[in-house]
């Protein structure tokens, strides 16, 4: 990382509405999922965003201000507790936490790279985009 002014080069920011929590991701940020599951569209209030980042290279500035909603076996989702904010999907037995792309400062140099669980989106939008769709979660590569 290299600094410019009082920016550090390759460092994202971002918050919650009210700015009781604060976040920084150290890096790039990989090209953000789509996902269009139920749990998803109750948690956002549409299609859930986000870019996943080693939790090594996440700081969570407010941490107390985080309420965690153990949503699933797989995932714990986080919100502000003072503003509802939607702002991470956590799951459990992985290295890495997703950011809500809404949250980040711009900009965010990324592009929507791929939509999950399409089966069950919302029937009241359509997805005509462009950007390569998937019913279910695609498959890690090997």
């Amino acid at each position: 990382m290299r600094w410019s002014g009082s920016r550090m080069i390759g460092m994202h920011t971002g918050s919650c509405l009210c700015g009781a929590v604060k976040f920084e991701v150290e890096g790039a940020l990989p090209g953000p999922d789509g996902c269009h599951c139920t749990a998803c569209r109750k948690f956002s209030g549409h299609f859930f965003v986000s870019t996943d980042v080693p939790r090594s290279s996440l700081t969570i500035h407010g941490e107390e201000n985080v309420s965690w909603f153990r949503s699933s076996e797989r995932a714990r989702r986080g919100f502000c507790s003072t503003c509802g904010s939607s702002l991470f999907w956590d799951p459990i037995d992985r290295d890495w936490t997703g950011i809500a792309m809404g949250a980040f400062d711009q900009p965010t140099r990324t592009r929507l790279a791929v939509h999950v669980h399409t089966a069950e989106k919302g029937d009241y939008y359509d997805i005509a985009d462009g950007v390569s769709q998937f019913q279910r979660v695609p498959p890690a590569p090997h």
